[in-house]
């Protein structure tokens, strides 16, 4: 198996983990700083011990569209508009606030209808900026890891389809591209796509990402805000010693610690740490756990990661 497999399988899953490992301590208060997480599910949200929620099911459906169609493209993106509004049909009581107007509002199935119901949304409420097009972003970097702007434009194109909101856009494009290098270059770094961005958006973007970097995650709550999200999650990732699966999990542990809206930003996390270290440094008691929407556990995952780059290969 070659790093760069390893990586891209690293980022359904370890994402998955920490959705499913994030679940029960979900709107709560920070954790103590020696409590340990566990996948013990969500009754009250029906979602069972190692469920994983909204973050990868969404995530899910933008891998399985990219998988059938080799990219994401247009007709891709309709495939992926109609595989949001199926899995609504199921699990819109675990979708956020947001993207549940934007469902509502969708005439069609299509990527053009949910892109105008989504603005529609904005326009009635112009500071919905919600972390529901960040939480699923990660994925994206799989589809062409070697197009740096494919990628980004990408991105963005999957966030508008629920978040159009510049700072939704703009942190999914960040988050995605910082995806992206840790699967080609082995590295993490937020701030080297802040090119990607409007010059206008650099200098506040840069700004955050050095307020999060090394910060205490609990610093960025409440963090359904999808600029706070990031710093969370980035915090979690920065504050964190150690390398391959000692990093990984004890980033996901800090990012749960913080409290909040705890299986994004353990999914957002995720998506990062296992692009970097790889589905080889997630812990064997969690990708035996982890499952949920379409079917898929751990092995699952991996298999709809190898998927994904199988069918954007050229």
């Amino acid at each position: 198996m070659t790093d760069h497999r390893d990586r891209a399988r690293g980022v359904l899953l370890a994402s998955a983990c920490g959705d499913a490992l994030g679940v029960p301590y979900e709107y709560g208060p920070p954790l103590a700083d020696d409590a340990v997480p566990e996948m013990v599910g969500r009754p009250e949200s029906d979602l069972r011990p190692g469920e994983y929620s909204d973050d990868t099911a969404m995530s899910v459906c933008i891998a399985e569209a990219a998988a059938r169609h080799g990219g994401l493209d247009e007709e891709a993106l309709d495939d992926l508009a109609r595989r949001f509004l199926e899995w609504g049909r199921v699990g819109v009581k675990h979708a956020g606030r947001q993207t549940k107007l934007v469902f509502a509002a969708s005439s069609a199935p299509t990527a053009d209808a949910m892109r105008r119901a989504a603005r529609a949304v904005l326009e009635e409420k112009p500071h919905a900026a919600g972390n529901g097009a960040l939480m699923r972003t990660a994925v994206v970097a799989l589809v062409r890891p070697d197009d740096r702007l494919g990628t980004a434009r990408s991105a963005a194109e999957v966030a508008r389809l629920t978040h159009p909101h510049q700072e939704s856009v703009e942190s999914c494009v960040l988050w995605t591209e910082a995806v992206r290098r840790a699967l080609v270059g082995g590295d993490i770094d937020l701030v080297a796509g802040l090119d990607l961005l409007e010059p206008t958006s650099r200098s506040s973007w840069r700004a955050r990402i050095e307020a999060a970097t090394g910060a205490d995650p609990g610093s960025f709550t409440p963090n359904g805000y999808t600029v706070a999200a990031m710093q969370a999650a980035w915090a979690a990732v920065t504050s964190t010693p150690g390398q391959g699966a000692v990093h990984l999990s004890m980033s996901l542990i800090a990012a749960i610690r913080a409290g909040g809206d705890t299986d994004t930003i353990a999914a957002i996390a995720g998506g990062l740490l296992g692009a970097r270290w790889g589905a080889s440094a997630v812990p064997d008691m969690w990708r035996n756990a982890v499952h949920g929407y379409g079917g898929l556990d751990g092995a699952g995952l991996v298999a709809l990661a190898d998927q994904v780059l199988g069918s954007t290969q050229d």
